[in-house]
């Protein structure tokens, strides 16, 4: 159709050539030929030929670049299309949330190397059936975390909410509650043949805690309540009764050393939920859920980290000198501070960053793991080595 035109143009151009009066009569001066083919003249007329090559030539530009543009198109589809799979699977790793299954893990070992310590004595088969249990109920904490928060709106832009991925409401829930169920059949068998009625009460009262975060009608979360309950929960609850599941024919007594180490451990697992607010602030403002940093703000917040962080390495030291906890235990946690600076550095310098500041939490579940495994590694070793001299004092019998 291009090229029709402007062969329509050219013998408008060569009818008005002629006088320039645009007659359509040649001029007296110029004669024509009748055979004189017009195409002919195209290529002749110097002017108007070169106008015509440079119009083909953009015309044909036009033709590459299409087709550039549908080949680049092709290529950001693909590049789109594969994203998606990376993001997907991102998503599901997210969801699974292997790393935060630590605080399970923590708080059994601190308290079966405090057992340790206090005896001499540890059951394998006990751990690991405490291990398998403990691992039900906080998966049952993490799927009915989710269904709450769906039900109030709260994860509506979570991608990686379980119900959101899985599409199911109702069988996320029923799912949750049957590992409930289970995990806590495991909790109570450990307690039957360890012969320890406190450890049932207290493992009761850290899955209590667990329900009204979360859970309607309480939801004590929503009322910037989630982090006292962590810390009582995983602290002084589950560390304490693990301690008391690690006992041989008689009940331990409570001392100062389980009690130091219980409140250590439940201020990390406390830092880990304090810092999982930081990326979806605006959320939780939108629900109602008044979380410590739709309070306070990021800022005020990476402060609150600071200091929380140096808070916990001065605990520990103080722990020592009043020797409620081994030397071994205090010089093995120091031993863990560029793991508590990078926390805190990570967190202040993105703390205004939504996107980056999401992993701020696994920053601190590192320094939640790596600070249990140091705490319980200096139980086990005052253990082997310093029993004679270090002996906990009980406080309670």
């Amino acid at each position: 159709m291009a090229s029709f035109s402007i062969l329509e143009k050219e013998r408008e151009i060569d009818r008005g050539a002629g006088n320039g009066n645009g007659d359509g009569k040649p001029s007296v001066a110029v004669k024509r030929s009748p055979f004189r083919c017009h195409n002919a003249q195209r290529y002749f007329d110097k002017p108007t030929s070169i106008r015509l090559l440079k119009i083909e030539q953009k015309h044909r530009g036009r033709i590459t670049s299409s087709k550039s543009t549908g080949a680049e198109n092709c290529e950001t589809s693909y590049i789109k299309e594969k994203e998606e799979d990376i993001s997907r699977a991102t998503l599901i790793w997210r969801a699974i949330k292997l790393p935060i299954y630590s605080v399970a893990l923590v708080p059994l070992t601190v308290g079966s190397a405090a057992a340790y310590l206090q005896t001499g004595l540890c059951s394998a088969r006990r751990y690991f059936v405490l291990l398998a249990s403990s691992i039900l109920v906080i998966t049952w904490l993490n799927l009915s975390n989710d269904v709450y928060d769906f039900d109030t709106g709260a994860d509506k832009n979570k991608k990686e909410s379980v119900v959101n991925i899985l599409g199911s409401r109702t069988g996320t829930l029923i799912s949750a509650y049957l590992l409930l169920a289970v995990g806590f059949t495991g909790l109570t068998w450990a307690s039957v043949t360890a012969g320890s009625i406190r450890s049932i009460l207290l493992l009761a009262s850290a899955i209590t805690c667990g329900y009204i975060y979360q859970c309607p009608p309480f939801r004590l979360s929503y009322k910037g309540l989630g982090e006292p309950l962590c810390f009582a929960a995983f602290g002084p609850f589950a560390t304490t009764a693990f301690y008391l599941l690690q006992s041989g024919t008689s009940e331990l007594p409570i001392t100062g050393t389980i009690l130091s180490a219980s409140l250590l451990v439940g201020f990390t697992t406390t830092l880990i939920l304090f810092c999982s607010h930081f990326h979806q602030i605006n959320e939780d403002v939108a629900v109602g859920k008044m979380s410590p940093l739709v309070r306070i703000g990021t800022e005020t917040g990476s402060k609150v980290v600071r200091v929380a962080v140096i808070a916990l390495y001065y605990l520990s030291f103080v722990f020592g000198l009043i020797k409620a906890l081994p030397f071994t235990s205090v010089l093995l946690c120091m031993l863990t501070l560029p793991m508590g600076k990078l926390a805190v550095s990570y967190v202040e310098d993105n703390h205004k960053d939504k996107t980056k500041i999401f992993m701020a939490k696994y920053y601190c579940v590192r320094l939640h793991a790596i600070f249990g495994a140091a705490l319980a590694a200096g139980l086990v070793i005052a253990a082997r080595i310093t029993n004679a001299t270090y002996i906990p004092k009980p406080l309670s019998p």
